[in-house]
């Protein structure tokens, strides 16, 4: 069996969500304040039987209004589905742990446990009465909290949850849910042998090449025998050296008795002594965990190591009690059905090798079924790259509104659809899966872009990283793979707001047995008896237009290419584009100078170095007419494809972002006569502007 689903209800900042989860690894992410967190509590508010069922008045939604709160005392429900797992044993103990909770008998058989926390019927009349005079939501809950939360109380249901059938403690108490959070005392609970966890653990795997042997060969009495000999050898042993130690305190124990007498603690022939005995389970008390090191001849006190080195031997000393827990020959009936781990934010405590290896850990646990289900909250890009997209599952909190994402589940089952999922596995690795942790999402076609945008939003007065806005490069031809995580017309989709840059890239091709070509603007539609032309941008805009929550931007007008072309256009006399790494750099500059001049466009063909591409550009301009090409029209075209031609994107993005930054530094005016540099004007092209309005509206 596992849990299948979550119904939240009126709990915190769930006010009705249903959340579905994988039968094995389920990997909760998503950004702060999603519900990470509150979402394994309501899962622990039913199957973990030591945590407190009482709720404070910060557990309930707020998202209700006034008039909802007089109308009806605020209640939390939680509701568990719990179903078959694929090729489960029905003569297993899952079937009779869950029987009295089975609300489908048909295999697969499914069951319900649902919490309910609510005020009693017999207090609603009263709530009523003192709520009327509440006249905002902050008087309410305030009235609610002091006056009637005390007369709360908590239920367990299973099965229909409408029966009101009070489920059965003993069947809830063969769940066995640990806990993990991001912040614990690992050395209060584990360094020492006083301690119950390893006391427990350490009891149980005593004499374990005894315990674990086959049953074919050592039966169940001769394995009792054999360990109840070499406890009584222990105990006779430790009583020996219990009388070695009375003999070396014979003398000092007449002096300290002898306060004794001075006090009168001897009144009435009482005579206060030291005996006493140890079994081997007593001298537990006596050992504290250490640390060796291979090929050194050291220990040091665990106590000593670092808290992420610690956390994992705690991780393992916890699965080994769970392993104990389940053990039906170890406790009986007492033994655990179904061991469930909780893990919050693994990574606060380790680096990123070190939690690839523990996610790997916990895996081949699950496998060997020591747990049966796994559940881990991260921001770690880390432990989402190293999980299948089946076991992620993103909650995201828009305005208040929670919602789940399933990335493993909006792919259709077809040989694209599983193509399209393969591609986007491989993508997420440890540099690119922030797309699943950010509020919203901007894909970009390629490096430039990526290192850019950031820059170029603050020159529109936004800040990408306060809007907690990821800029993402994914390549021209694979914007749809990506697209199909976030497109909310599929209710599996991550809903997050996305846009999309893409270039308008015009091309063309002579008949329809030939290939598209790229083309430059000032070649698109200029010779229809011969060529058919297209663009990758136009069919996007028209798709998306209406998209609730995607929408496409690029250079959607007839002199448009790419994101490089279109900044020069837009900035065609500035030099702040031409960076050190640039090539052409001295045919740029002069181009540049031409322009601000407002030289006739032969001069700017003219000084176009001698080669077979600048031919080509030459022969194009010339063919230009009016009214479409204008000489200004021309002249820009001349810069922009000299400039999109001469630069290597990566490293003259990174340069150009590092001068528009210092250029965005620097003073909009400077005093008279004063040597200070000010702030160059610098133009973002309009199709980025317009996106990133909308993104971050």
């Amino acid at each position: 069996m596992y849990i299948s689903k979550v119904i939240i209800e009126g709990f915190r900042n769930f006010p009705k969500n249903t959340v579905e989860f994988n039968d094995g690894v389920n990997v909760i992410i998503g950004h702060n304040n999603a519900g990470k967190t509150s979402l394994l509590k309501a899962i622990a508010l039913i199957i973990d039987q030591n945590l407190t069922k009482k709720l404070e008045i910060d557990d309930f939604s707020k998202a209700v209004s006034i008039a909802d709160l007089q109308a009806k005392a605020p209640e939390v429900v939680i509701s568990l589905v719990i179903d078959q797992s694929e090729g489960e044993d029905l003569t297993s103990d899952d079937l009779v742990t869950v029987a009295d909770w089975l609300v489908k008998l048909d295999a697969p058989y499914q069951a319900k446990l649902t919490y309910r926390f609510s005020l009693p019927f017999e207090k609603h009349g009263d709530y009523h009465i003192a709520l009327a005079g509440c006249t905002t939501k902050q008087d309410a809950w305030l009235v609610i909290k002091h006056e009637f939360l005390r007369f709360y109380q908590n239920k367990i249901y299973g099965g229909e949850p409408a029966l009101r059938v009070i489920a059965d403690s003993s069947a809830l108490q063969k769940f066995d849910f640990q806990f993990l959070t991001a912040i614990r005392d690992v050395e209060r609970d584990m360094f020492t042998g006083k301690n119950t966890m390893l006391r427990d653990v350490l009891d149980f795997f005593m004499d374990y090449e005894i315990k674990s042997a086959d049953d074919a060969v050592k039966n169940k009495d001769v394995k009792l025998a054999e360990i109840k000999a070499l406890k009584a050898s222990f105990t006779t042993k430790a009583g020996g050296l219990i009388q070695d130690l009375q003999t070396r305190m014979e003398a000092g124990k007449k002096h300290i008795l002898s306060y004794a007498t001075q006090t009168g603690a001897t009144f009435n022939n009482a005579l206060p002594d030291f005996d006493g005995a140890i079994s081997d389970v007593e001298m537990y008390s006596a050992l504290k965990l250490i640390i060796g090191y291979a090929g050194l001849d050291i220990t040091i006190p665990a106590t000593h190591n670092g808290l992420g080195y610690n956390n994992l031997i705690f991780m393992s000393l916890l699965l080994a009690k769970m392993q104990v827990n389940a053990d039906g020959n170890y406790l009986g009936g007492n033994a655990k059905v179904f061991p469930v781990l909780a893990i919050e934010e693994p990574e606060a405590h380790l680096h990123p090798a070190m939690q690839y290896k523990f996610l790997k850990f916990l895996k081949e646990n699950k496998n060997k079924r020591k747990v049966r289900q796994i559940f881990v909250t991260t921001h770690s890009t880390q432990i989402t790259s190293a999980v299948s997209l089946d076991e992620i599952i993103c909650l995201h909190n828009e305005k208040g509104v929670i919602s789940a994402g399933y990335p493993g589940k909006v792919f259709p089952n077809t040989a694209e659809g599983q193509d399209a999922k393969a591609y986007v596995q491989r993508f997420l690795d440890a540099t690119r899966s922030d797309m699943l942790f950010a509020q919203k999402i901007i894909f970009v076609e390629g490096l430039a872009e990526e290192l850019l945008i950031p820059t170029l939003a603050k020159y529109c007065g936004e800040n990408l990283e306060d809007q907690h806005v990821a800029v993402v490069p994914v390549g021209g031809r694979f914007f749809d793979h990506f697209l199909t995580l976030f497109d909310t017309t599929n209710s599996y989709a991550i809903p997050k707001k996305v846009a999309c840059l893409k270039d308008r890239d015009p091309e063309r091709k002579e008949n329809a047995e030939s290939y598209y070509e790229s083309c430059y603007p000032y070649r698109y539609e200029q010779d229809n008896a011969n060529y058919v032309y297209r663009d990758h941008l136009a069919a996007k805009i028209a798709a998306y237009s209406r998209h609730p929550n995607i929408r496409f931007f690029g250079q959607n007008h007839p002199k448009g290419k790419t994101f490089e072309y279109e900044l020069s256009l837009v900035n065609i006399d500035s030099k702040l584009l031409i960076t050190k790494s640039i090539a052409n750099k001295k045919e740029l500059e002069d181009l540049v100078d031409l322009y601000a001049q407002a030289k006739p466009t032969a001069d700017l063909l003219s000084r176009l170095g001698k080669s077979r591409a600048n031919e080509d550009l030459k022969d194009a301009i010339i063919s230009l007419t009016a009214p479409d090409w204008t000489d200004d029209d021309k002249n820009k075209a001349i810069i922009a494809t000299r400039y999109l031609k001469s630069v290597g994107k990566g490293e003259n993005a990174l340069e150009l972002a590092n001068l528009l930054e210092i250029n965005l530094g620097l003073p909009t005016g400077a005093p008279a006569g004063a040597a200070t540099p000010v702030q160059q004007a610098f133009n973002v092209p309009s199709y980025i502007n317009d996106a990133i309005v909308w993104i971050c509206q």
